[in-house]
């Protein structure tokens, strides 16, 4: 299956889980797994929020930024990959001046 990401609407979530200013994604669901390209511009982020029933994989595309994680933090650049387990608790922060893109898998578990 071809996931064509051009193709798919692109939302702007405001605030998402709780961050500052907008998530902008182009996202897939197939009612069990979420697969999103998404971005997030100078000074947004993704609050803290906890995978109760998921994990997430983060592929970084562009840019750099920080994960916020229960015992400190990890510093995140183009190239670089972010998991978190199941159970487990992070936050994406782009600190920087320009984009931070990613690209994003949310499997049920």
């Amino acid at each position: 299956m071809i996931i064509d990401f051009p193709n798919i609407p692109e939302q702007r979530l405001p605030n998402f889980k709780g961050g500052e200013k907008e998530y902008i994604a182009r996202m897939f669901f197939d009612g069990q797994n979420r697969i999103m390209y998404g971005r997030l511009e100078p000074g947004a982020s993704i609050g803290l929020h906890t995978h109760e029933t998921s994990s997430e994989i983060m592929y970084f595309l562009e840019g750099r930024g920080k994960v916020l994680l229960a015992d400190g933090e990890e510093r995140v650049a183009a190239g670089q990959c972010h998991y978190c387990p199941k159970g487990h608790t992070h936050s994406l922060v782009n600190d920087s001046d320009a984009d931070l893109v990613f690209f994003a898998v949310v499997p049920e578990q």
